[in-house]
């Protein structure tokens, strides 16, 4: 099936099950003191970002101009494996987006702009027309450049080191091993791996958390139903069954088809409640808050709101970046693992420019719509969304449609899409974090991959069954993207310091002459 059939495959026991342990103990926790462990969560919380949360927006911000620089310089034709790309760049686009894309962002897509009418950024009156204006601009870019960015600072180091340096590992412990010395199974090595893996936990139980019950409510509208509690583990056994399915045949035959489909259909969505919808109005408001974003990119990108002290950036633009930082380990790897063949450059503006681009699409066509809905009285989405109605306010604008219960379908197909090729990516990662040793032309084993596919099932179907807080776990992911930050810009020095020593002493001329194909040299 692939190169790990060729030997005698070793898991890393220790980790597995020293991270599950952990996990489990905070979800126990959760279950026996509810109240005090949401208590102790918001205040970790509050703190982090009290503390962090400026150097978290440089961060973010600075990462943007970095890997602008590195893209646009010779550095940008240094060629990840020397060979040809395994995929098609629409699949590979496809796959990178799908894994980065929890489902939950199909209901940020429709709601996101609501939360900031009443509390918006940058000095904005609540309530007001340029608080409608500049709502949809604020989801596009939260979910733009800066996010995406996030992710590609994350992928471009252990690309670097898998493929270029040619190292073994593919794991954020074995990055930092071959850039430090230290020992990847050491007690230093050990703590990364854990954090990665309990980030993975907490950010895809939240993700399920939030959109199982939106695709329970919407089927249960389609058929005439109550959504229960039931159906939610319904839905939960079908979305494990279909990522399982998927990790086990292998990323080539399983997830590469799903995110082609997937992204296909989400495409096909949209347009198609942009031609039935208020196309007017979403053209208009697409293309002004897309203006909008552009203008306070860099108002946006810095505002930490020092006098009046409003609680936004804390709120939204830090917490935003911290929780994506949750994400970029596993979305790191996987974008690793498919983008072998490609150069620095072309993972740099795909991940930047095609993944903004499609949550600019997404964000605008949806977000804009639900705001006419709105704006038109049909459907009252703020006020619903302050009763706690926000997912039957999202049923109800698509019913508003000629034709929503076609386009209800359709939306739950792709939700369950977004999540099983999100899962199946985190699955894939995680395994390939706990098979030590793995080289370039391997991929953890299939069984060893359905281990963990089980197992993010389990955790979220467990943590439903006993009404744990998913905010709780929300926040400690988030709180663990701190020490990952730092990871990360180790690892960033890590990758700089090993670009400057091979290749600064070549022009670009020669480095493209290096990373030229064997075909490519006969032509």
């Amino acid at each position: 099936m692939n190169g790990t059939s060729a030997r005698k495959v070793k898991y890393d026991k220790l980790l597995i099950i020293f991270s599950m342990a952990v996990v489990l103990a905070i979800v126990a926790f959760m279950y026996i003191q509810p109240d005090y462990s949401q208590s102790v969560a918001g205040k970790v919380f509050g703190t982090f970002t009290d503390i962090f949360g400026s150097g978290v927006l440089l961060f973010a911000f600075l990462g943007v101009v970095l890997l602008v620089g590195v893209a646009l310089s010779k550095f940008g034709s240094i060629r990840l494996g020397m060979e040809k790309p395994e995929f098609s760049t629409f699949k590979w686009v496809a796959m990178m987006i799908c894994c980065g894309l929890g489902s939950a962002t199909v209901y940020w897509a429709f709601m996101e702009w609501a939360y900031y009418i009443g509390t918006p950024g940058i000095g904005i009156e609540p309530g007001s027309a340029f608080a409608y204006e500049m709502s949809v601009t604020y989801s596009m870019f939260h979910w733009g450049v800066s996010a995406w960015a996030l992710y590609a600072l994350a992928a471009i180091p252990v690309s670097y080191h898998f493929y270029v340096r040619k190292n073994n590992g593919l794991s954020f412990s074995s990055v930092v091993s071959s850039m430090t010395g230290i020992k990847a199974n050491g007690p230093l090595g050990r703590i990364i791996d854990i954090i990665f893996i309990f980030t993975c936990f907490g950010g895809l139980s939240i993700t399920l958390g939030v959109s199982v019950p939106l695709v329970t409510q919407v089927v249960c509208s389609v058929i005439g139903i109550e959504p229960t509690f039931t159906m939610n583990i319904i839905l939960i056994v079908l979305i494990s069954i279909i990522y399982s399915f998927s990790s086990y045949i292998g990323i080539q035959k399983g997830m590469s088809k799903i995110a082609d489909w997937n992204t296909k259909l989400a495409i096909i969505f949209c347009i198609l409640v942009l031609l039935i919808g208020p196309t007017l109005f979403i053209m208009k408001n697409f293309v002004n808050s897309f203006g909008l974003m552009i203008e306070n990119f860099v108002r946006m990108s810095l505002f930490t709101d020092p006098v009046s002290n409003s609680g936004f950036p804390e709120s939204w633009t830090i917490f935003y970046w911290l929780y994506w930082i949750a994400y970029a380990p596993f979305t790191a790897l996987f974008i690793t693992k498919v983008s072998k063949g490609r150069t620095i450059r072309s993972v740099i503006i795909n991940t930047l420019v095609s993944g903004s681009c499609g949550c600019f699409f997404f964000f605008g066509i949806l977000g804009s719509f639900t705001m006419e809905r709105e704006i038109s009285k049909v459907v009252p989405v703020v006020e619903m969304l302050g009763k706690g109605l926000d997912k039957e306010a999202i049923v109800m604008s698509l019913q508003s449609l000629p034709g929503g219960s076609l386009l209800l379908i359709l939306f739950s197909i792709v939700t369950v899409f977004f999540l099983a090729t999100t899962l199946d990516g985190a699955a894939f990662t995680m395994a390939s974090t706990a098979t030590p040793g793995l080289k370039n032309n391997e991929e953890p084993h299939p069984m060893h991959r359905l281990f963990w596919c089980v197992m993010l099932a389990l955790v979220p179907l467990t943590m439903i069954m006993i009404g744990a807080n998913l905010n709780t776990i929300k926040t400690a992911a988030v709180a663990t993207a701190v020490p990952l930050t730092f990871i990360m810009i180790l690892m960033l020095y890590g990758w700089l310091k090993w670009m400057f020593a091979d290749y600064s002493n070549k022009n670009s001329i020669e480095i493209i002459e290096e990373f030229k194909l064997p075909e490519d040299k006969t032509l």
